[in-house]
């Protein structure tokens, strides 16, 4: 037994009783042994992902996601840059995925279909792929559109005239948004195709880019639309969009000139309405602003309405956004979620659908508009005038559904102008009374 002595007292060492020689060393070999798989097999791992893009792209999400969930967990608020940086690689990852669809499907396509994307520059050596919220991401015709790189992801070119295309069928293939240029070209290889030509759809851009008229910075009232292909006018002629129809009626309520800027987009989401504002506000200097919102710009329209979007934090950042350059600039800001067709004809479901919406959303509540109710008392009207009529309707007259489509039809449209023009006109003159 050894003794130690430290400090003035005596300790007895334990005792440790030592291995033979040759098992010691035969129990090292072991450990360097197993280290040595553990490494080889992370070198692999790290070779695999190194070598697919796949793999490179799980990294790079990995990387970036890390410290701001680190900073979430801590209940801290995430550094706002390394938030988007995460963003952008999955938003690039999602723009990968649908190129590489695009080439799959157009690599398989039946000649007739090739011609079509040929004819309309969405084959993949022309393709635009457009994202709106950062797990969406679609075809576009780049003859209709072009990328932009301001935070918008695309655009519409100016002075283009194109029509939409219906029953374009891509099974296994991507997600593609049919609005190509009108020509007769495009139109005899829809045809070869099997689609169908939407003729009430025909619409043009002006110089700046947008829907309607050209743009008069200097009427007497001047006012920004943000929003999607609601606000776009999906399937709807140049003359039944959301914003123009508010452009008239303002103009009956107030006299004078008054011009209504049109930034609607397909696929647009709260991020894309913030970057717009900030393109077009400085140009314009608008007097109000209105924000359009429907259940796709929080998540999945589906998953919203059933309670699962996954992206009201992003979207209620932007949204902010938006807001703060309004207060920042005394200008009125509206904010109205769309009411959806399946909300006017059966259940509602605005408990997860508009009502979140208005609990995110922190101005006073003046600057927030729910057309919910007009809507269903409008189509209540409408259907009772059918009964009357002796044609019981099936669908709701307010949307597209002759076509199976959910968005706003001309009549649609200018029930939403009247309602949120009744908001502005209160607060305007509101404003004007002060």
């Amino acid at each position: 037994m050894r003794w130690r002595f430290v400090g003035g007292l005596t300790r007895r060492r334990a005792a440790r009783q030592r291995l033979l020689p040759f098992l010691e060393r035969t129990r090292r070999r072991e450990r360097w042994f197993k280290s040595a798989i553990v490494a080889l097999t992370l070198l692999a791992v790290a070779g695999v992902v190194g070598s697919s893009r796949v793999g490179r792209w799980y990294a790079r999400s990995f990387l970036t996601g890390a410290r701001p969930l680190a900073a979430w967990l801590s209940g801290l608020e995430p550094d706002r840059a390394l938030v988007e940086a995460h963003l952008a690689v999955r938003r690039a990852r999602t723009v990968d995925a649908t190129y590489q669809a695009v080439s799959r499907y157009y690599r398989d396509a039946p000649p007739t279909m090739q011609r079509l994307f040929r004819a309309t520059g969405m084959d993949p050596a022309h393709a635009l792929i457009g994202s709106g919220r950062v797990t969406d991401a679609f075809l576009l015709s780049p003859q209709v559109f072009v990328a932009d790189t301001h935070g918008r992801s695309y655009r519409l070119r100016p002075g283009v005239r194109s029509v939409w295309l219906r029953q374009v069928t891509l099974r296994n293939g991507p997600f593609g948004l049919f609005l190509v240029r009108d020509d007769p070209e495009v139109r005899a290889a829809a045809g070869a195709a099997g689609a169908v030509v939407d003729e009430p759809s025909r619409q043009t851009t002006n110089s700046w880019g947008l829907r309607g008229p050209e743009p008069d910075p200097q009427a007497q009232v001047r006012g920004i639309v943000l929003g999607d292909s609601f606000m776009q006018g999906m399937f709807n002629g140049d003359h039944d969009t959301p914003p123009l129809a508010l452009e008239r009626t303002l103009r009956g309520l107030w006299g004078g000139s008054v011009s209504v800027l049109n930034t609607g987009h397909i696929g647009y989401a709260p991020e894309q309405y913030y970057h717009t504002l900030k393109e077009y506000g400085a140009r314009f200097r608008p007097h109000f602003v209105v924000v359009s919102v429907c259940p796709n710009d929080f998540g999945p329209g589906a998953d919203v309405m059933a309670g699962k979007g996954d992206d009201w934090d992003e979207a209620a950042w932007w949204l902010e956004q938006v807001a703060q350059w309004c207060r920042t600039r005394s200008v009125p800001c509206l904010l109205v979620p769309v009411p959806t067709d399946a909300q006017i004809l059966g259940v509602r479901k605005d408990g997860r659908y508009p009502a979140p919406v208005c609990d995110l959303y922190r101005g006073v509540s003046s600057s927030y508009c729910d057309p919910l109710d007009a809507f269903v008392d409008e189509h209540l009207r409408l259907a009772r005038e059918a009964v009357r009529q002796g044609a019981p309707l099936a669908k709701s007259p307010l949307y597209n559904g002759h076509i199976d489509d959910n968005h706003f039809s001309p009549a649609g449209a200018e029930l939403w102008a009247g309602i949120v023009a009744r908001r502005l006109d209160l607060l305007m003159g509101l404003r004007r009374s002060r």
